[in-house]
């Protein structure tokens, strides 16, 4: 329960942001009543945690961490430019960008992510 909570604030709630701003990785607007969160263009556990923030779409942030763990992102995915280029999110940015703006859904962890036991308590 605590780590939903802590999740929870580190969301943007509806109305906490007054303009319509874009999306960095899909280029789609996020309007006042859509949850976004900022995404740290270097992971805070790689000491990022004072650098430089985007803000993305609720699906598209869970779309990022879905794909590539804190080590990938901090080596070599640290601008929007390079995770919009990544072959990896191209099938999700395709579909994405096709839907309406406060469109979001579960997102499910790659098949590279995903172990036999992974997320399973024993």
């Amino acid at each position: 329960m605590g780590r939903n909570r802590a999740f929870e604030k580190r969301l943007e709630p509806p109305g906490e942001h007054d303009d319509e701003g874009f999306c960095a990785l899909c280029g789609r607007a996020i309007p006042s009543t859509v949850r976004s969160s900022r995404h740290h263009l270097t992971p805070k556990l790689k000491g990022g945690a004072q650098a430089e923030t985007v803000r993305l779409h609720q699906i598209c942030h869970n779309a990022i961490h879905a794909h590539f763990s804190e080590a990938e992102l901090a080596a070599r995915l640290t601008d929007p430019k390079a995770l919009r280029q990544e072959a990896a999110l191209a099938p999700f940015l395709s579909w994405i960008r096709r839907k309406p703006a406060d469109f979001h859904t579960r997102t499910r962890r790659a098949a590279s992510k995903r172990g036999p036991h992974r997320g399973r308590m024993a």
